[in-house]
């Protein structure tokens, strides 16, 4: 079973966040919420609280296939700033699995230097941290082990593309349907 990690600190995107896990999970993708903060309790960036199911210190990362950061500030500079975000992404990038951002949180990505030459869209006014990168403003991008997505709105789509990523695009179209959401075959 493919396993994501989905990072939280405090003030990250509620919708961008919760929607990755449901469609995820509703894909038989097993699904971790990982705090970053001191604690399992994690306030989103609207005041929601919510527990994740583990600290950052006990993740296994050799059983992860996909990091996924959501947006939301001061959640994204919290990740970005994180010592066990950053290794484990960098372990990840190493061994060529999925990193998956949105919103703001493509700029953690961006600033630890591993988007050289890699398409990749934003939230706007995040571009400038995306070093090297090719930015492209496109609601969802995907290239290679990288999947980007530009906002709250694009939270469904970017979610169906992890799914895709990991279950494959019979699997992702499935759960569109069953959504109620109209697959498109350009994100």
């Amino acid at each position: 079973m493919s396993l994501i990690y989905v990072f939280l600190a405090d003030g990250f995107e509620d919708i961008e966040a919760l929607a990755t896990v449901d469609v995820a999970r509703r894909a038989g993708i097993e699904v971790k919420t990982v705090s970053v903060m001191d604690e399992l309790l994690v306030t989103s960036s609207h005041g929601v609280a919510m527990k994740a199911d583990i600290m950052c210190a006990d993740m296994d990362i050799d059983k992860g296939d996909m990091i996924m950061l959501p947006g939301g500030i001061p959640g994204a500079e919290t990740l970005a700033s994180h010592d066990g975000v950053k290794d484990a992404i960098m372990d990840f990038a190493t061994k060529g699995k999925f990193l998956a951002a949105i919103c703001a949180a493509p700029m953690v990505l961006g600033l630890l230097g591993i988007l050289r030459g890699v398409n990749v869209t934003c939230y706007p006014g995040f571009e400038k941290y995306l070093t090297h990168a090719h930015y492209t403003a496109a609601q969802v991008e995907v290239d290679g082990c990288f999947i980007t997505g530009n906002g709250p709105g694009a939270c469904i789509p970017f979610a169906l593309q992890l799914v895709k990523a990991l279950k494959g695009e019979a699997k992702a179209k499935e759960i569109a349907s069953g959504m109620q959401v109209e697959w498109l075959d350009n994100y």
